[in-house]
């Protein structure tokens, strides 16, 4: 099992922002439109309620509305923020399985590919999904990274993004097409992504879902993928 530090090392290389800035006990993120992993804030020691002014002052001046990521070992942090208003947002589990794990069972022939960078109906998928070009944008600044293109009923089925940081595999923006559902594709692509994976010398996948996503973490939870930590955002209402 890996820490929850590590995996939040991994997270920052696999799924990076445009920038970092380390200002006082935060590290803060500039996501150029990202979404939330790439733009919110963490603090790198034991940040108290009198810090909390330093990073909202910042974010602003990046251009970003105050966002914090809340880790387990946030809870003084997070009853400040809570008592300022500061309202959880994508509670988000994550998941952790061996990737030998997931490379026993063959790959049917041309059901999963993986091929970096994407094509055209790769990201007309992800876009599909609400995954636009901002997404796209953090993909690329991956350093070691892969995409994966899944073909069910001889045609295009869905999208996922790869990438590895110190023997950690994560996997990201998981996009199976409405039509393609419920036919094993979400599966393919997951092996798919552990044999690249362990190619490339990972021992560990990790996964990300929202904990509202019922059906996400239905289906990790059945692929034998395990729960490693949570963690959960605070946005004051104010600066939404």
């Amino acid at each position: 099992m890996i820490s929850s530090l590590s995996f939040h090392a991994a997270l920052d290389r696999t799924w990076p922002p445009a920038e970092f800035h380390v200002v006082g006990p935060w590290v803060l993120r500039k996501g150029n439109g990202g979404g939330k992993r790439v733009s919110a804030a963490t603090a790198n020691f034991m940040a108290t309620v009198d810090d909390i002014p330093l990073a909202v002052h910042t974010m602003q001046k990046l251009g970003q509305q105050p966002l914090f990521m809340i880790q387990s070992k946030d809870s003084m942090l997070d009853s400040a923020l809570d008592k300022q208003n500061y309202k959880i947002v994508d509670p988000v589990n994550v998941y952790i399985k061996r990737v030998s794990e997931l490379t026993e069972v063959p790959i049917p022939h041309v059901t999963a590919f993986t091929i970096w960078e994407p094509l055209a109906i790769m990201v007309e998928i992800w876009a599909k999904g609400g995954i636009g070009s901002e997404r796209l944008q953090v993909m690329h600044r991956a350093a070691v990274k892969t995409g994966i293109l899944a073909r069910w009923n001889q045609k295009p089925a869905g999208s996922a993004f790869v990438a590895i940081h110190n023997k950690i595999a994560m996997v990201h923006a998981v996009e199976v097409l409405p039509e393609q559902r419920r036919q094993g594709v979400a599966g393919w692509i997951m092996r798919r992504a552990a044999v690249w994976s362990k190619e490339n010398c990972a021992e560990k996948m990790v996964v990300l879902c929202t904990q509202k996503n019922i059906a996400a973490n239905t289906f990790y939870q059945g692929l034998g993928f395990r729960k490693l930590c949570s963690y959960h955002y605070r946005q004051s209402l104010e600066n939404k």
